[in-house]
């Protein structure tokens, strides 16, 4: 699998011509809507977010097909659409008509190769495209954050109702017990961690 940077032009953002972009070769045959999900997980974890949902509703009523967060708790929201109808029924839901409610400190579209112009974007939203197993970064999402208050809120009612969730899985063990593992670790190994645990509060510093 290979994240790679196009080098052209839009609205929000420059990129230059990609060395042997002549090679990439347009993406015959059907991919699914899971392998693009998939794809977007993998390319938000090379992006350095560390916390990444996909797939999760919330009482927001956004349900984003991947939503990733940085150290610095910027987000990344990512729609993965399979045909230009998808596309076009996308931007026909409430968030999209009121961008000031959606999650996403920066918004991609993530499609086959080829499948949108970049015109077509709506403002603000880069385009991430998949060529065989590679992930292009065609157009760049605009720099400055997009997300308000509003899309702030609703971010932590999805991360609210992911962790809800996680602990029902893990009834009736709390979550909070569940993160402390690394602690009792710690006491059966004479206050020491095993030797390739990393304490958790050096995580988010790697």
């Amino acid at each position: 699998m290979r994240f790679l940077e196009c080098e052209s032009e839009s609205r929000f953002g420059v990129a230059c011509e990609l060395l042997g972009r002549a090679h990439r070769l347009t993406y015959k045959g059907s991919v699914t809507h899971a392998q693009l999900v998939k794809l977007a997980e993998s390319w938000l974890r090379s992006r350095r977010c560390y916390v990444v949902l996909s797939e999760q509703t919330a009482s927001s009523g956004e349900v984003p097909d991947v939503i990733g967060w940085r150290r610095d708790c910027r987000s990344i929201v990512i729609e993965c659409k399979i045909s230009r109808a998808d596309f076009y029924a996308d931007q026909r839901k409430l968030v999209r008509l009121n961008a000031h409610l959606g999650m996403g400190s920066e918004r991609y579209y993530f499609t086959p190769k080829e499948m949108l112009r970049f015109d077509e974007l709506p403002p603000g939203w880069g385009l991430l495209e998949a060529s065989h197993k590679e992930v292009v970064r065609s157009v760049h999402s605009r720099p400055r954050s997009q997300r308000s208050e509003a899309g702030l809120i609703a971010e932590m009612e999805l991360l609210l109702a992911s962790l809800r969730r996680v602990e029902v899985r893990i009834e009736p063990q709390t979550i909070t017990d569940f993160l402390k593992w690394k602690n009792r670790m710690a006491e059966y190994n004479g206050g020491q961690l095993p030797h390739g645990l990393v304490p958790p509060e050096q995580e988010l510093l790697s």
